[in-house]
Order: structure tokens, then sequence, then C-alpha cells
């Protein structure tokens, strides 16, 4: 089971989001175990004050670093072992890929915390993160919505959180690239068809077309993940002959 802890002012904001769906049956199967932490709740002041001035100046509020720390602090104290991650949801973090998710899902503990005003006071993400992630190269209003992102591709990772296994493996980005065409019933929708190729019955000639289908969508919408994608010499012949790669 795959704990993950969320620091966050926010924890209302989650309600929904962990009660329904996969991430919902698999806090109900005991695969993942889902706490919610106020940071406010680890503040010594009546107010509660989790923000303060910047020093030197400037616009909006920084998140100061006492109440982090002490939360954190108590949350490992009542975690057996060393060494799982704190990772601090930033947008000057690395960018969160499918690759980071698979390995962060081999972990028992991870920590998340959610930033938010206009930053989180430095020595958080120097002394006390272990990891600093972001999900785009795009601002939000904390860091709630990037933790939820985290968790929905956590999960979806977790052995018995998805119905089939085989899904999880022609998802998009598992294989390094997009994931092929999708249909279903009609297979004549106002004269739009579905491919025959699928409705053939022939599984080596749809496996061929759906291979062939993913790797031409991943050409055309994101080039860059063919460098890493694992493409034979005749598969990159067929890229550069629709004139999708120069080399």
């Amino acid at each position: 089971m795959l704990r993950i802890d969320v620091l966050t002012l926010f924890p209302d904001a989650f309600a929904g989001f962990l009660n329904h769906s996969i991430i919902g049956r698999a806090g109900i199967r005991g695969i993942v175990d889902i706490r919610l932490h106020n940071i406010r709740d680890y503040t010594h002041d009546r107010h509660h004050t989790t923000d303060d001035y910047p020093y030197g100046g400037g616009a909006g509020m920084i998140m100061k670093p006492e109440p982090i720390f002490e939360a954190v602090e108590s949350i490992k104290a009542g975690i057996k072992g060393v060494g799982y991650p704190v990772i601090l949801l930033t947008p000057q973090g690395r960018l969160l890929t499918q690759d980071i998710v698979r390995k962060l899902s081999e972990e028992n503990n991870i920590i998340l915390i959610c930033g938010h005003y206009e930053g989180i006071d430095e020595r958080v993400a120097e002394y006390l993160a272990t990891d600093q992630i972001s999900i785009g190269d795009y601002l939000l209003s904390g860091g709630e919505t990037a933790a939820m992102v985290m968790i929905d591709c956590l999960v979806r990772l977790l052995p018995g959180a998805i119905g089939s296994e085989f899904s999880l493996e022609e998802e998009s980005h598992n294989a390094g690239l997009l994931e092929y065409p999708q249909y279903t019933r009609p297979p004549d929708y106002r004269g739009l068809v579905v491919p025959e190729v699928l409705m053939s019955g022939n599984h080596r000639e749809i496996a061929l077309w759906r291979r062939e289908q993913s790797i031409m969508r991943t050409a055309t919408r994101r080039p860059d993940l063919l460098n890493n994608a694992s493409l034979s010499d005749e598969e990159w012949e067929k890229v550069r002959s629709a004139g999708l790669v120069n080399n």
C-alpha cells in the first residue's frame, strides 16, 4: 500500500476528488492511504498565521517555513523507515513525466507539499524537500491542483487500482508514444465510419494498425517524444517518408 501525506492550506479542496472513481475505490480497497494535513494546525499563534511579507519587498505573501517543517517532522515521526520522498509542488520543479510517476509509485510513503500565495520560503525547497516537481509550464493558484494530478497519476499505477492491467500498457506515454485512436459503437455515425481493420477480427492487423497510428500521432503532435521511443528502422523510415521528421 502506498501512503501519501498531503500538506495543504485547503484540505476541503480534496473532498470530492478523493471519494470518487479510481481514487475512491483504491482507498476503500486499501491500495492507497491518502492523508490530508492542514498546515495551519502546525502554527503556534492565535491567528494560525502561515504567510508573511517577503524580505526585500515585492508583491504578494510568502508561506512561512516553520509550520511546514513541523508538519513534515510530525509525519515522519509516525512513519517507519527512511528515505521516502518529500516533494514540493512548484512551477520551478522538474517537469512531471510518466517515468517519474512510475518510479514514485514504487515508494511506500510520499509527502506532497502544496504551495500557495506568492510562493514558499526557499528554506523549505533547499533543506526540507527532497524533490521539486512541476506539472507544466503554467501558473496555478495553488499546489492543490498539482497534488491531485500527482495522486491520480500515482494511484493508476498501483496494483489492483485499475481493472485491466492491459489498459495501462496501452495508454499514452507508457511506451514513450501517444495512444492510438479509439472507437466504439455505432460503426457509422453521420457518415463518419470506424476504420475497417478494427472490425476485421484480425488481431495481428489490428495491432499493426494501432502501432502505426500511435507512432504517426506522436510524430505529428509530440515529435519530441520520439527521441526516447523505441522504433524499428522500418518505422523510422515511415515517419521520415511522411515528412514528419528531418532525420
